[in-house]
């Protein structure tokens, strides 16, 4: 039987604010001195009262409206019961029936594929609650230790409905949340740092019920703190489970974590239902009415082009793929660079397209690539646009070779020298002088006979071999393509 994968997300992010969730404390869940940025409201000593902190708020409703989400006039905070070390009150508060924000869509705009990058992704609530301390595990002492700096830190938990069917789509998911957080100014949402965490929630249903509501057994995965992690979990776990029903056993509805090691789940515990928490409304918390709070006009100003929004765009300006467009959106440096250097061809009024497509080819293949190669950030990078246009121009006007232009992009990348002085100081322009050419051919043909014998046998590589050393006599400063014409006429006459 043929069985067909179900998966719903659950996302946790730290939000970016300057105080804990609900008390004065600073919120850095990544501060080294253990148990600094703490008091008795975070640590839960008896009688303390806890305060909203209304930034965190205003955050997760900025989200809510990026995402079509209903804003409901009232929301509350809930005691969500359990104990567990990490969770110094026994509980912790949390929003149960009355979150911040119910449904809205998510599409997984960052998809290379134009088709997959359209779906949306149906959510069912987005709310706040706090997030626990860090457990410190010392196995050659045997003890584990409590770090309570992280705990009370705002935290926004973005629950999906489950409508994904693919680990690709869960990580698009994923890529595609975090990238808008970043935008927003919401989260740092580094998962390294756990600042945003994944839960994923997997069934397997048959294909022939798949037009039923019908949902299989569920399985909970703890522990992704990356994409390749949430990737291969959701496809361990299909595995799993399929070869668990193709035996006729049933799906054990659990929590199950996973070990980025050997790549496979393991069991934790069983899955615990709502009624396990005993969920009741937070005693110590007035319930919100956020449009009372909230000018949602001034909100909505704040908005500035999202995301898919800006690729939408810059497939169009420039004329690129989905793929080359989701470059940018990652590095907004690199598109601030494209759009600096696309400014000044409008100006000089350039063949646009022509520029547009060296400008993009060159950015993409020889900064980048160097920036990859030599593990540099943009404060390393010295060229600046003007430099770059400069190149590219004297390229759109036949002046230098393209093999002239890659060398001095990758001389120019870490040094910031301007490129003219260094094509001028070197003769770097393109030699038209069919002579001097004509000469060096000469010197070429008569230096490599083994390789003029080779190519009269058949051997075609060997024409690219002389026009390699025709170029390199040249600096670079030559067509190789009238070269190769050129050193064909002559070893065929």
């Amino acid at each position: 039987m043929e069985y067909e994968p179900v998966i719903g997300l659950e996302i946790h992010a730290e939000l970016k604010t300057k105080t804990k969730m609900f008390c004065d404390c600073l919120n850095d869940s990544l501060e080294k001195i253990p148990n600094k940025n703490i008091c008795p409201i975070c640590l839960g000593h008896p009688g303390v009262l806890p305060t909203i902190n209304k930034e965190a708020v205003r955050k997760v409703l900025l989200v809510g409206l990026v995402l079509n989400s209903e804003i409901p006039h009232h929301s509350k905070f809930d005691r969500k019961n359990y104990f567990y070390p990490d969770l110094p009150k026994g509980y912790q508060i949390s929003q149960y029936d009355e979150p911040l924000c119910k449904g809205g869509e998510l599409s997984l705009y960052l998809a290379d594929d134009e088709e997959l990058e359209k779906k949306k992704i149906k959510i069912t609530r987005i709310h706040l609650e706090e997030d626990t301390g860090k457990l410190i595990h010392q196995q050659e002492r045997n003890v584990t230790l409590i770090d309570f700096n992280r705990a009370g830190v705002p935290l926004m938990e973005l629950v999906t409905e489950p409508v994904i069917k693919s680990s690709i789509e869960a990580k698009l998911f994923c890529q595609s949340l975090q990238l808008l957080l970043k935008h927003l100014d919401v989260s740092e949402a580094d998962m390294e740092k756990g600042q945003m965490r994944c839960e994923v929630n997997i069934s397997l249903i048959p294909k022939t019920e798949r037009s039923s509501q019908k949902l299989g057994t569920k399985v909970e995965v703890k522990n992704l703190n990356s994409f390749r992690a949430v990737e291969r979990a959701i496809e361990y776990e299909i595995k799993r489970q399929k070869e668990i029903l193709e035996k006729g056993e049933k799906i054990i509805q659990e929590t199950r974590g996973w070990d980025p090691q050997k790549e496979i789940t393991y069991s934790q515990r069983t899955k615990e239902e709502a009624q396990d928490y005993r969920y009741f409304p937070e005693p110590d918390l007035p319930p919100l009415n956020v449009y009372e709070i909230f000018d949602f006009k001034k909100l909505k100003e704040e908005l500035k082009e999202l995301p898919w929004q800006k690729k939408e765009r810059i497939k169009k300006e420039f004329e690129i793929s989905s793929k080359e467009a989701n470059i940018f959106l990652y590095d907004f440096e690199a598109l601030k660079f494209l759009e600096e250097t696309i400014d000044l061809f409008k100006k000089e009024n350039k063949d646009l397209k022509k520029a547009v497509n060296l400008v993009k080819n060159y950015l993409l293949t020889d900064i980048l690539g160097i920036k990859e190669k030599e593990g540099l950030s943009w404060k390393d990078i010295k060229i600046n646009p003007l430099n770059f246009f400069k190149i590219i121009n004297y390229l759109l006007e036949d002046k230098i070779s393209s093999r002239v232009a890659k060398d001095i992009l990758m001389e120019i990348v870490t040094t910031g020298e301007d490129p003219l002085k260094i094509i001028k100081e070197r003769k770097l322009e393109k030699v038209e002088d069919s002579s001097l050419i004509n000469q060096v051919i000469e010197e070429v043909i008569n230096e490599n006979q083994k390789a003029i014998e080779d190519y009269k046998k058949g051997k075609t590589t060997a024409l690219q071999f002389l026009v390699g050393k025709a170029m390199a006599k040249l600096k670079g400063a030559a067509d190789p393509k009238k070269l190769e014409e050129l050193i064909r006429n002559k070893l065929s006459s």
